[in-house]
C-alpha cells in the first residue's frame, strides 16, 4: 500500500512539474521601477511593455501591448488640431454667455482695471513730465550763467529721465492692452452672432 502510495505521490508531482514548464513566465517593471516575475501580469501592467520568459530566457511579448501597432497610429495633423481649438473655443463661448448683452458687460469688467491704470499712468507721467522740465530749465540756467553743475542736479536728471521713460513704457503697454481686450471681445461677439444666427447689428 505504501508502495503503491509513493508511486503515485511521484506520478502526480511530476505531473505539477510539468505543468509549471510549460507555463509562461513574464517579466514586467513596476512604478517603482521594481522588475518582477510571474505566470499571470498585474491589469495596470498589461498595456505596458513586458516580456515573455521561455525556460529562463527573454522573449518578445506578442499579446497585450503592441509597440508597432501603437507607432502606427495615425497622429493628429495641425489642421484636426486647428479645427478641436475652434469647435472648444466656441463651446466656451456659448456655454458662458446667453446675450450680446452679456458680452459686452464682460467686456466692460475687464476694462475697468485697465482704464484705472491707464488713468494713474497719465496722472504720473505729467507730474514726472513736469519734474523733469524743471530739472532742464535749471540745468540750462546754470549752464547759461557759466555755474559749475552738482553732481546732485546731473543725478536729478538721470532719474527724472528714466521715471519718464518708465512710465510712458507703462501706459503704452496699457494702452495696447486696452486695443487687445476690446478687439477680443469684438472677434467674440461677432462669433456669437454667428453661432446664434444673429443678423449683424445695424451701423
Amino acid at each position: 500500500m505504501s508502495k503503491t502510495r509513493f508511486l503515485l505521490a511521484s506520478a502526480a508531482l511530476c505531473a505539477a512539474v510539468s505543468f509549471n514548464v510549460e507555463a509562461k513566465l513574464y517579466k514586467w517593471v513596476d512604478n517603482n521601477g521594481i522588475t518582477h516575475y510571474g505566470e499571470t501580469i498585474p491589469p495596470e501592467y498589461a498595456n505596458r511593455d513586458t516580456k515573455q520568459l521561455d525556460k529562463g530566457r527573454v522573449v518578445d511579448r506578442k499579446d497585450g501591448f503592441d509597440v508597432d501597432k501603437q507607432n502606427s497610429v495615425k497622429k493628429e495633423t495641425p489642421e484636426e488640431k486647428a479645427a478641436f481649438e475652434a469647435r472648444r473655443r466656441d463651446e466656451a463661448l456659448l456655454n458662458s454667455f446667453t446675450t450680446e448683452k452679456e458680452i459686452d458687460l464682460s467686456r466692460d469688467r475687464s476694462l475697468l482695471q485697465i482704464e484705472a491704470r491707464i488713468n494713474s499712468y497719465t496722472t504720473l507721467l505729467k507730474s514726472a513730465q513736469s519734474t523733469l522740465d524743471d530739472l532742464h530749465k535749471e540745468n540750462e540756467s546754470r549752464t547759461a550763467k557759466g555755474w559749475k553743475i552738482p553732481q546732485s542736479l546731473t543725478d536729478d536728471l538721470a532719474d527724472a529721465e528714466a521715471r519718464v521713460t518708465k512710465l510712458q513704457k507703462d501706459l503704452d503697454n496699457s494702452l495696447k492692452e486696452s486695443e487687445t481686450v476690446k478687439a477680443r471681445y469684438a472677434a467674440e461677439k461677432q462669433r456669437f452672432r454667428e453661432l446664434k444666427g444673429i443678423a449683424p447689428a445695424a451701423n
